[in-house]
């Protein structure tokens, strides 16, 4: 549908589910198909720039300052259950997810329990039009994004000039801790966390910057929040007091 408007040569790569089709243009069978749960694949390769569905990059590991789009800066907007998943993951990294109810109906009862359960931070009219509700909403996000990429772009050049300053870590134990401090600050799933902290958890002399960068990046990844009760999660960062 997006590929026959006239907006669709304003797009670098539309996904969408496919047939397969005979040498009689008939539909054979789907060649791909893109449901709730696969959605979210799509936005990793977004963030990472691995657009190609064969590009097997989209698992590889990319340093923050690499990333080709951050979570923090996408916006999602989505109007049923089948988004639900793309909010979340976009929630928990601190990006934008909105949810749009029928501008005719008003009826709110979807996006109030989105609100609820956290998968939303903002509810509008499904009205695309220029200055409506959602338009100005959208608008106000990209200019705080431009102004906080600023910030970023600052962070990672001082990052880089104390770290040449300071030479690079020469020894085996100091690059597995810088390794591991990104893999945490990454992580997108309980499994993967909790596989980073009993890695975590053997190394015990941190620096007071490690041990800063460590609490910040519980504090601001929200699905290290939501387990730091667990065992190994509370007394891995109870052992950095």
């Amino acid at each position: 549908m997006i590929e026959g408007t006239k907006v669709a040569n304003e797009f670098e790569k539309i996904y969408a589910s496919s047939f397969y089709y005979d040498k009689d243009g008939v539909a054979q069978w789907p060649a791909q198909v893109i449901n709730y749960t696969s959605k979210t694949q799509f936005l990793f390769r977004i963030e990472k720039g691995t657009l190609d569905v064969n590009d097997s990059g989209v698992n590889d590991y990319f340093k923050p300052e690499d990333i080709r789009i951050p979570f923090r800066n996408m916006v999602y907007i989505g109007d049923s259950d089948t988004d639900i998943p793309c909010m979340k993951l976009i929630n928990s990294y601190s990006g934008y997810s909105i949810g749009v109810y029928n501008p005719e109906t008003k009826d709110k009862r979807k996006v109030y329990k989105m609100m609820e359960d956290k998968r939303i931070k903002y509810y509008t009219p499904a009205d695309y039009t220029e200055g409506s509700e959602l338009d100005e909403l959208v608008k106000t996000i990209i200019n705080t994004t431009a102004s906080n990429e600023k910030l970023m772009s600052i962070h990672y050049q001082n990052k880089q000039e104390q770290v040449s300053h300071n030479g690079q870590p020469d020894n085996l134990e100091e690059k597995e801790k810088e390794k591991l401090i990104m893999d945490l600050e990454n992580s997108n799933s309980f499994k993967q966390t909790h596989s980073i902290i009993s890695k975590l958890k053997k190394i015990k002399d941190w620096t007071l910057e490690e041990k800063i960068q460590l609490k910040t990046i519980a504090e601001k990844n929200t699905q290290i929040c939501s387990i730091m009760k667990d065992g190994d999660v509370a007394s891995f960062y109870s052992s950095l007091e």
